[in-house]
């Protein structure tokens, strides 16, 4: 079974994000949740941007470093929002990553990617946080690094889809999102 960190939103972490992950754990894997927030949370997006640029992006990172800190390097990295920018952030620090997962967001390659790698991305279709060209481009890396990239596509619904508390929540969208989660997972 697997090792996760599940890095959450730019609104703190979230009941949406503890689910996933004891959904996780139910089956098998073993999953931490780091809170970079220090226990604040936003109720908006631009509220949850105000609190990263109070604290800082670095601060964050950091954080983020920390709660990796005797976690086995195959460790899963995944991001669900603005966790993506910390997972991309932390990318290149962990190479034997067992892979990474994108929930919400795109991210770059980082240079020193893993031939062979698995990631997979899940986005809403339209989503201003994973838009068209910049899934292209990350299509177009992996495929330069050799890496085995999914991307998996929810049309119609917001960008929080997998989030029962928000306005976005998409049921369906949210399940098969997990099925094929854990899929990779596995």
């Amino acid at each position: 079974m697997a090792h996760v960190a599940l890095f959450h939103s730019v609104l703190g972490p979230r009941p949406a994000e503890l689910l996933a992950a004891e959904r996780l754990r139910r089956a098998g894997h073993t999953v931490v949740t780091p809170d970079l927030y220090a226990g604040e949370t936003a109720d908006t997006l631009d509220r949850g941007f105000r609190l990263v640029e109070r604290m800082g992006w670095a601060v964050l990172i950091e954080r983020a470093r920390e709660a990796l800190t005797g976690l086995p390097e195959e460790t899963v990295l995944a991001g669900v929002s603005m966790g993506v920018g910390v997972v991309t952030d932390l990318w290149p620090e962990r190479p034997a990553a067992a892979g990474v997962l994108l929930l919400h967001a795109t991210a770059d390659l980082p240079a020193s990617v893993r031939p062979g790698l698995r990631v997979q991305l899940h986005a809403a279709e339209p989503d201003a946080f994973a838009p068209p060209e910049r899934v292209a481009a990350l299509q177009r890396a992996a495929r330069k690094a050799d890496v085995d990239l999914e991307v998996f596509r929810y049309p119609g619904v917001g960008h929080f889809y997998t989030d029962p508390d928000l306005p976005d929540h998409d049921p369906a969208a949210a399940e098969l999102t997990w099925r094929r989660v854990l899929d990779f997972l596995a």
